[in-house]
């Protein structure tokens, strides 16, 4: 074997063997929920493999822990293609997309996490290699500045982004495939518990599953998590095997509630409750009581809270409802109602 392909194998165990520690599916029939994302996807990277072409560009768009980096993997399974992955706050320069895109060879899969967050000289610079396949490098300055055109093999850009709305005009335009991902139902989430924990080799119940499934705020990335502390708990205090009251133990000790809020939701609505008698309230003054990053509240803790009616969006800014407050138990106030009016 040479010593090309031998570093070729080498990579591909690596990625193996990443994939199997993370319980992502390896294939699109692997693959749990976001039917008709995959129902779409399976047609055109089935239209891509009789044309013998790469893949159109693909845009997936959705908050975090939903599958978007776990589907970019199942394509580049299905397209027997090469993956690259990089995200947009690394790639600082053009100069650092030069080196990614030339080393990529026809069909690759180029997956690109937090695409919103590439800068505007980097965005530019990828255009031309998103739709003619070639780039214009500049060398020196001034009077010496010379263009460099490189011809780039054909390969396909997957982006990844949980705030679609930030993206350019222009970059969304050279996407020809658009999947928005939804948070997950009960029963996909029931499926992936017990799916992991037969890949993981652990004992569970049915109602354990349902218990688990129901506290994962609509994500199987948060749903593994919980899965895994759940698994260390039954092992240490149990025998190894995860009940419904191991299950309902484990999860009150990492203070996952019945909704699956956690610590930091709670803090979110209680900050707002107590600090801003319910709203509304900007995100910044939010951000600047919990010390937090706002772009952190905006792209993992709202997203859920509003999707399940916690709180509300205003034009003056955010506000609990009376489905928090019950929850949190903490009388609802009529005037909070009054001022979003």
């Amino acid at each position: 074997m040479s010593e090309e392909r031998l570093t070729e194998v080498l990579k591909e165990n690596e990625e193996e063997r990443i994939i199997n520690l993370s319980l992502r599916p390896r294939t699109l029939a692997e693959f749990i929920g976001q039917e008709s994302i995959i129902s779409s996807l399976g047609i055109s990277i089935e239209a891509a493999k009789k044309r013998q072409e790469p893949l159109e560009h693909v845009i997936l768009s959705g908050p975090p822990g939903l599958g978007k980096t776990s589907l970019a993997y199942c394509i580049t399974r299905e397209m027997n293609a090469k993956f690259t992955a990089t995200s947009g706050p690394a790639i600082e320069r053009a100069g650092d997309l030069v080196g990614i895109l030339t080393n990529l060879e026809k069909g690759d899969i180029l997956f690109i996490d937090e695409v919103h967050r590439l800068s505007k000289v980097v965005e530019e610079f990828l255009y031309p290699a998103m739709e003619n396949f070639n780039i214009d490098f500049i060398i020196d300055k001034g009077p010496y500045a010379k263009s460099v055109k490189f011809n780039l093999k054909p390969f396909t850009l997957i982006g990844a982004t949980t705030r679609k709305g930030l993206l350019s005009g222009p970059l969304r335009g050279r996407f020809g495939l658009f999947f928005d991902f939804d948070f997950y139902s009960l029963e996909g989430l029931v499926l992936i518990v017990g799916r992991s924990a037969h890949l993981l080799d652990i004992q569970i119940d049915k109602e354990s599953c349902l218990e688990i499934a129901r506290r994962s705020r609509g994500s199987p990335r948060f749903c593994n998590r919980l899965l895994k502390r759940v698994r260390d708990y039954a092992q240490v205090v149990g025998e190894g095997v995860i009940d419904l009251e191991i299950s309902h133990q484990a999860l009150e000790q990492i203070k996952v509630d019945s909704e699956g809020l956690d610590e930091m939701d709670r803090k979110y609505l209680k900050v707002i409750i107590e600090l801003y008698q319910g709203g509304p309230v900007g995100i910044e003054a939010i951000a600047a009581s919990l010390g937090e990053d706002r772009q952190t509240l905006e792209d993992v803790v709202e997203p859920y809270l509003l999707k399940r009616g916690f709180i509300v969006r205003t034009p003056r800014g955010r506000a609990v409802t009376e489905t928090s407050c019950g929850h949190l138990n903490i009388p609802y106030q009529k005037e909070t109602q009054d001022k979003l009016f």
